[in-house]
Protein backbone atom coordinates (compact mmCIF):
# COMPACT_ATOMS: atom_id res chain seq x y z
CA UNK A 1 0.00 0.00 0.00
CA UNK A 2 1.41 3.29 -0.93
CA UNK A 3 2.12 5.74 1.68
CA UNK A 4 -0.55 8.14 0.52
CA UNK A 5 -3.36 5.61 1.05
CA UNK A 6 -2.39 4.57 3.92
CA UNK A 7 -2.76 8.35 5.22
CA UNK A 8 -5.95 9.28 3.83
CA UNK A 9 -7.03 5.79 5.78
CA UNK A 10 -5.28 7.05 9.11
CA UNK A 11 -6.47 10.68 8.89
CA UNK A 12 -10.33 9.52 8.17
CA UNK A 13 -10.83 6.34 10.27
CA UNK A 14 -8.18 7.08 13.39
CA UNK A 15 -7.52 10.61 13.72
CA UNK A 16 -10.67 12.14 12.71
CA UNK A 17 -13.19 10.18 15.10
CA UNK A 18 -10.75 10.61 18.22
CA UNK A 19 -9.34 13.83 18.02
CA UNK A 20 -10.51 17.51 18.19
CA UNK A 21 -11.22 18.87 14.94
CA UNK A 22 -8.57 20.96 15.55
CA UNK A 23 -6.36 18.00 15.74
CA UNK A 24 -7.52 16.62 12.48
CA UNK A 25 -7.40 19.92 10.56
CA UNK A 26 -3.40 20.20 11.40
CA UNK A 27 -2.45 16.74 10.91
CA UNK A 28 -4.19 16.99 7.53
CA UNK A 29 -2.92 20.29 6.59
CA UNK A 30 1.40 18.84 7.66
CA UNK A 31 0.19 15.49 5.21
CA UNK A 32 -0.64 18.00 2.28
CA UNK A 33 1.88 20.85 2.80
CA UNK A 34 4.96 18.37 4.03
CA UNK A 35 4.74 14.86 3.47
CA UNK A 36 2.48 13.45 0.75
CA UNK A 37 4.52 15.27 -1.92
CA UNK A 38 8.05 13.86 -1.25
CA UNK A 39 7.51 10.60 0.52
CA UNK A 40 3.62 9.65 -0.49
CA UNK A 41 4.03 7.53 -3.49
CA UNK A 42 6.38 5.31 -1.46
CA UNK A 43 5.18 1.93 -0.39
CA UNK A 44 4.71 2.00 3.33
CA UNK A 45 7.57 -1.21 3.16
CA UNK A 46 9.79 1.90 1.52
CA UNK A 47 10.01 3.96 4.32
CA UNK A 48 13.05 2.58 5.83
CA UNK A 49 15.20 4.25 8.75
CA UNK A 50 17.56 6.00 6.95
CA UNK A 51 14.17 7.28 4.26
CA UNK A 52 12.99 8.96 6.78
CA UNK A 53 16.40 10.26 8.42
CA UNK A 54 16.87 12.05 4.85
CA UNK A 55 13.60 13.21 4.62
CA UNK A 56 13.60 15.11 8.14
CA UNK A 57 17.26 16.63 7.54
CA UNK A 58 15.36 17.86 4.34
CA UNK A 59 13.07 19.38 6.22
CA UNK A 60 15.58 21.35 8.27
CA UNK A 61 17.29 22.26 5.36
CA UNK A 62 14.81 23.43 3.04
CA UNK A 63 11.51 22.29 4.46
CA UNK A 64 9.54 25.46 4.53
CA UNK A 65 7.40 25.60 1.50
CA UNK A 66 6.92 29.51 0.97
CA UNK A 67 10.60 30.36 1.60
CA UNK A 68 12.69 27.52 0.58
CA UNK A 69 14.59 27.44 3.71
CA UNK A 70 14.79 25.05 6.47
CA UNK A 71 11.94 24.68 8.99
CA UNK A 72 12.42 25.58 12.65
CA UNK A 73 12.62 22.53 14.70
CA UNK A 74 9.37 22.52 16.61
CA UNK A 75 7.67 22.62 12.92
CA UNK A 76 10.11 19.58 11.86
CA UNK A 77 8.83 17.64 15.37
CA UNK A 78 5.27 18.16 14.45
CA UNK A 79 5.68 16.83 11.11
CA UNK A 80 7.72 13.70 13.14
CA UNK A 81 4.96 13.03 15.08
CA UNK A 82 2.44 12.67 12.59
CA UNK A 83 4.57 10.27 10.67
CA UNK A 84 5.37 8.00 13.52
CA UNK A 85 1.64 8.18 14.64
CA UNK A 86 0.56 7.52 11.41
CA UNK A 87 2.89 4.33 10.97
CA UNK A 88 2.99 3.05 14.46
CA UNK A 89 -0.87 2.53 13.81
CA UNK A 90 -0.07 0.90 10.28
CA UNK A 91 2.08 -1.38 12.39
CA UNK A 92 -0.75 -2.00 14.56
CA UNK A 93 -2.98 -2.88 12.33
CA UNK A 94 -0.61 -5.28 10.42
CA UNK A 95 -0.10 -3.01 7.31
CA UNK A 96 3.32 -3.36 8.05
CA UNK A 97 4.98 -6.06 9.75
CA UNK A 98 7.64 -3.55 12.27
CA UNK A 99 7.19 0.11 13.56
CA UNK A 100 11.17 1.72 12.53
CA UNK A 101 9.95 5.21 12.75
CA UNK A 102 10.91 5.36 16.59
CA UNK A 103 14.16 5.37 15.05
CA UNK A 104 14.40 8.97 13.85
CA UNK A 105 16.84 11.32 15.52
CA UNK A 106 14.99 14.50 16.15
CA UNK A 107 16.30 17.94 15.77
CA UNK A 108 16.40 19.60 19.10
CA UNK A 109 13.64 22.18 19.96
CA UNK A 110 14.12 25.15 21.67
CA UNK A 111 11.72 26.10 24.45
CA UNK A 112 9.86 29.16 23.62
CA UNK A 113 10.89 32.34 25.16
CA UNK A 114 8.43 33.71 27.73
CA UNK A 115 7.66 37.33 27.11
CA UNK A 116 5.68 39.68 28.90
CA UNK A 117 4.80 43.32 29.65
CA UNK A 118 6.64 45.58 31.82
CA UNK A 119 4.61 47.07 34.79
CA UNK A 120 4.42 50.75 32.94
CA UNK A 121 3.62 49.27 29.85
CA UNK A 122 0.58 47.42 31.42
CA UNK A 123 -0.33 50.58 32.97
CA UNK A 124 -0.50 51.96 29.61
CA UNK A 125 -2.46 49.56 28.01
CA UNK A 126 -5.03 49.41 30.66
CA UNK A 127 -5.01 53.28 30.69
CA UNK A 128 -5.33 53.29 26.92
CA UNK A 129 -8.96 50.49 27.59
CA UNK A 130 -10.60 51.78 30.71
CA UNK A 131 -10.22 55.32 29.47
CA UNK A 132 -10.78 54.95 25.61
CA UNK A 133 -14.46 53.69 25.58
CA UNK A 134 -13.80 50.71 22.96
CA UNK A 135 -15.53 47.46 24.71
CA UNK A 136 -14.46 45.23 22.33
CA UNK A 137 -10.85 45.81 23.59
CA UNK A 138 -11.77 45.39 27.11
CA UNK A 139 -11.12 41.61 26.95
CA UNK A 140 -7.29 42.66 26.87
CA UNK A 141 -7.88 43.91 30.12
CA UNK A 142 -9.56 40.74 31.62
CA UNK A 143 -6.75 38.71 30.37
CA UNK A 144 -4.17 40.59 32.08
CA UNK A 145 -6.20 39.58 35.21
CA UNK A 146 -7.13 36.30 34.67
CA UNK A 147 -4.28 34.29 32.32
CA UNK A 148 -7.38 33.20 29.65
CA UNK A 149 -6.27 32.04 26.51
CA UNK A 150 -7.32 34.36 23.51
CA UNK A 151 -9.50 31.56 22.15
CA UNK A 152 -11.48 30.98 26.16
CA UNK A 153 -11.45 34.77 25.90
CA UNK A 154 -13.32 34.69 22.97
CA UNK A 155 -15.82 31.70 23.49
CA UNK A 156 -16.66 33.27 26.95
CA UNK A 157 -20.09 33.59 27.70
CA UNK A 158 -22.28 35.97 29.84
CA UNK A 159 -23.73 32.98 31.41
CA UNK A 160 -20.05 31.73 32.21
CA UNK A 161 -19.78 34.89 34.48
CA UNK A 162 -21.41 34.28 38.50
CA UNK A 163 -22.23 38.18 38.99
CA UNK A 164 -22.29 36.79 43.14
CA UNK A 165 -19.78 34.88 43.56
CA UNK A 166 -16.94 36.96 41.25
CA UNK A 167 -15.82 34.10 38.89
CA UNK A 168 -15.50 33.07 35.46
CA UNK A 169 -16.07 29.50 33.83
CA UNK A 170 -14.03 28.37 31.48
CA UNK A 171 -15.40 25.17 29.48
CA UNK A 172 -15.25 25.88 25.41
CA UNK A 173 -12.45 27.47 23.11
CA UNK A 174 -12.68 28.67 19.55
CA UNK A 175 -10.19 28.85 16.89
CA UNK A 176 -10.28 30.22 13.32
CA UNK A 177 -10.47 26.71 11.15
CA UNK A 178 -12.11 26.01 8.16
CA UNK A 179 -15.34 24.27 7.49
CA UNK A 180 -16.04 21.15 4.70
CA UNK A 181 -15.97 23.56 1.67
CA UNK A 182 -12.67 25.11 2.46
CA UNK A 183 -13.98 28.44 3.93
CA UNK A 184 -12.53 29.97 7.03
CA UNK A 185 -15.18 30.01 10.18
CA UNK A 186 -14.94 30.08 13.64
CA UNK A 187 -14.79 26.67 15.76
CA UNK A 188 -15.63 26.91 19.10
CA UNK A 189 -15.10 23.68 21.20
CA UNK A 190 -13.59 21.57 24.27
CA UNK A 191 -10.70 23.68 25.92
CA UNK A 192 -7.49 22.77 25.18
CA UNK A 193 -7.09 19.80 27.91
CA UNK A 194 -9.12 18.81 31.09
CA UNK A 195 -7.42 20.95 33.12
CA UNK A 196 -8.37 23.89 30.95
CA UNK A 197 -11.73 23.59 32.38
CA UNK A 198 -11.75 25.84 35.66
CA UNK A 199 -12.81 28.13 37.52
CA UNK A 200 -11.11 31.61 38.36
CA UNK A 201 -11.91 34.66 40.20
CA UNK A 202 -12.10 37.78 38.81
CA UNK A 203 -11.11 40.47 40.57
CA UNK A 204 -14.02 43.24 42.22
CA UNK A 205 -12.77 46.31 39.81
CA UNK A 206 -13.16 44.21 36.84
CA UNK A 207 -16.90 42.84 38.15
CA UNK A 208 -18.05 45.78 38.22
CA UNK A 209 -16.72 46.68 34.44
CA UNK A 210 -18.31 43.13 33.34
CA UNK A 211 -21.80 44.26 35.22
CA UNK A 212 -21.61 47.65 33.34
CA UNK A 213 -20.80 45.68 30.00
CA UNK A 214 -23.28 43.25 30.45
CA UNK A 215 -26.10 46.19 30.94
CA UNK A 216 -25.32 47.26 27.74
CA UNK A 217 -24.51 44.22 25.89
CA UNK A 218 -27.43 42.38 23.09
CA UNK A 219 -25.15 39.23 22.43
CA UNK A 220 -24.61 36.19 24.58
CA UNK A 221 -20.74 36.68 24.06
CA UNK A 222 -18.94 38.97 26.11
CA UNK A 223 -16.19 40.06 23.83
CA UNK A 224 -17.82 41.24 20.56
CA UNK A 225 -17.58 43.16 17.66
CA UNK A 226 -19.07 46.35 16.39
CA UNK A 227 -21.87 44.09 15.22
CA UNK A 228 -22.62 42.36 18.67
CA UNK A 229 -21.35 39.37 16.61
CA UNK A 230 -18.74 36.83 17.76
CA UNK A 231 -15.09 37.78 17.01
CA UNK A 232 -12.60 35.97 15.40
CA UNK A 233 -8.95 35.23 16.74
CA UNK A 234 -6.89 36.71 14.24
CA UNK A 235 -9.58 40.01 14.02
CA UNK A 236 -9.35 40.31 17.79
CA UNK A 237 -5.03 39.82 17.72
CA UNK A 238 -5.08 42.39 14.68
CA UNK A 239 -6.70 44.25 17.03
CA UNK A 240 -4.48 43.75 19.80
CA UNK A 241 -1.45 44.59 17.52
CA UNK A 242 -2.79 47.79 16.49
CA UNK A 243 -3.32 49.14 19.92
CA UNK A 244 0.45 48.39 20.94
CA UNK A 245 0.97 50.42 17.94
CA UNK A 246 -1.10 53.61 18.92
CA UNK A 247 0.58 53.73 22.31
CA UNK A 248 4.29 52.92 21.07
CA UNK A 249 4.90 49.66 22.89
CA UNK A 250 7.52 46.55 21.26
CA UNK A 251 4.88 43.85 19.21
CA UNK A 252 3.90 41.08 21.17
CA UNK A 253 1.92 38.55 20.88
CA UNK A 254 -1.75 38.35 22.62
CA UNK A 255 -0.63 35.38 24.83
CA UNK A 256 1.84 37.86 26.43
CA UNK A 257 -0.80 38.73 28.23
CA UNK A 258 -1.05 35.26 29.56
CA UNK A 259 2.50 35.72 30.58
CA UNK A 260 2.30 38.74 32.15
CA UNK A 261 -0.83 38.18 34.65
CA UNK A 262 1.52 34.76 35.77
CA UNK A 263 4.57 37.08 36.31
CA UNK A 264 2.71 39.67 37.85
CA UNK A 265 1.20 37.24 40.12
CA UNK A 266 4.42 35.71 40.84
CA UNK A 267 5.35 38.80 42.21
CA UNK A 268 2.84 39.59 43.94
CA UNK A 269 3.14 36.27 46.39
CA UNK A 270 0.81 33.65 44.97
CA UNK A 271 1.85 30.10 45.31
CA UNK A 272 2.86 28.27 42.48
CA UNK A 273 0.13 25.28 43.10
CA UNK A 274 -2.98 28.25 42.75
CA UNK A 275 -1.42 29.48 39.48
CA UNK A 276 -1.14 26.21 38.30
CA UNK A 277 -4.95 25.71 38.86
CA UNK A 278 -5.86 29.50 37.22
CA UNK A 279 -3.89 28.93 34.06
CA UNK A 280 -5.55 25.64 33.68
CA UNK A 281 -1.48 23.82 33.53
CA UNK A 282 -1.46 20.11 33.82
CA UNK A 283 0.32 20.34 37.47
CA UNK A 284 2.30 22.91 39.31
CA UNK A 285 5.22 21.58 37.73
CA UNK A 286 4.61 22.66 34.21
CA UNK A 287 4.00 26.78 36.07
CA UNK A 288 7.59 26.27 37.41
CA UNK A 289 9.27 25.40 34.77
CA UNK A 290 7.61 28.10 31.92
CA UNK A 291 7.92 30.83 34.56
CA UNK A 292 10.91 30.25 36.66
CA UNK A 293 12.51 33.10 34.96
CA UNK A 294 9.89 35.34 37.52
CA UNK A 295 11.48 33.50 40.53
CA UNK A 296 14.61 34.81 40.91
CA UNK A 297 13.46 38.40 40.68
CA UNK A 298 10.72 37.85 43.00
CA UNK A 299 12.81 36.34 45.76
CA UNK A 300 15.22 39.67 45.14
CA UNK A 301 12.16 41.81 46.24
CA UNK A 302 10.82 39.56 48.93
CA UNK A 303 14.63 40.27 50.41
CA UNK A 304 14.69 43.76 50.02
CA UNK A 305 11.23 43.93 51.97
CA UNK A 306 12.62 41.96 55.01
CA UNK A 307 15.79 44.47 54.68
CA UNK A 308 13.85 47.13 55.34
CA UNK A 309 12.13 44.98 58.19
CA UNK A 310 15.18 45.27 59.90
CA UNK A 311 16.75 48.31 58.88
Amino acid sequence: MQYNDWLHIWLENYVKPTSKQKTYVRYSEIVSHHISGKLGEMELAELTPLVLQKFTTDLTVKGNIKTGKGLAPNSVNGIITVIQNSLNTACYTGQVSEYSADKIRRPKSSEKQITCFTSEEQKLIERAILGGGKTKLFGVVLCLYTGLRIGELLALEWSDIDFAAHTLTVGRTCYDGKDANGKFVRITGAPKTQTSKREIPVPRQLMTCLKSLNRLSRSPYVVTGRDENAVSVRSYQRSFESLLRKLRIQHRGFHALRHTFATRALECGMDVKTLSEILGHKNPTVTLHRYVHSLPEHKKEMMNRVGKLLG
